[in-house]
């Protein structure tokens, strides 16, 4: 399961890799209004990435990391979900990775340097969808995951744990 983490929209990405084939099996945005204050949105992120978590059943979590540019006050705030989705994963005892955007980027696109668009196109081309995922969210988490996928033994990268079975 590949995450992009933020305060405002958390994408995220689940990846099979079975046969040496990559397939999606879900994605999208869990997208916050921004009159909610910090720690609410926080809290509805953790509990939306821990029943993701637990309906998936990923071996592994891959973050994108924090990209310190000129706004210091975005960057907390990416730090804070990342923080969030590390504790969901911790809870669920999901190993985590970490990746740059430019690690991520090359692994997809081939250039550190490509642009979200470019991002958007060949994670659709990569997992064969019909289409490219309309939010950039959806596509960094996917990606975040192909990434993952291709510095991991493809024999269990992003297999899915058989859920458990709960009687009660």
């Amino acid at each position: 399961m590949g995450i992009d983490p933020g305060v405002a929209s958390t994408g995220f990405g689940v990846v099979r890799v079975a046969g040496g084939k990559m397939s999606a099996v879900d994605g999208g945005v869990i997208e916050e209004g921004g009159g909610e204050p910090a720690e609410r949105r926080l809290a509805r992120i953790h509990d939306e990435l821990v029943e993701l978590l637990t309906w998936h059943q990923p071996v592994a979590l891959a973050l994108e990391s924090v990209y310190f540019g000129k706004n210091v006050r975005s960057a907390i705030s990416v730090g804070q979900a990342r923080g969030v989705a590390l504790l969901a994963a911790g809870h669920r005892d999901v190993p985590c990775f970490d990746y740059t955007p430019q690690a991520v980027k090359m692994a997809v696109c081939g250039s550190g340097a490509a642009a979200k668009e470019q991002v958007q196109r060949m994670v659709g081309t990569l997992l064969g969808l019909p289409q490219a995922p309309r939010s950039d969210h959806t596509a960094d988490a996917l990606a975040v995951a192909i990434c993952h996928a291709g510095h991991t033994r493809p024999a269990h990268a992003f297999a899915a744990r058989e859920p458990e079975v709960r009687v009660g």
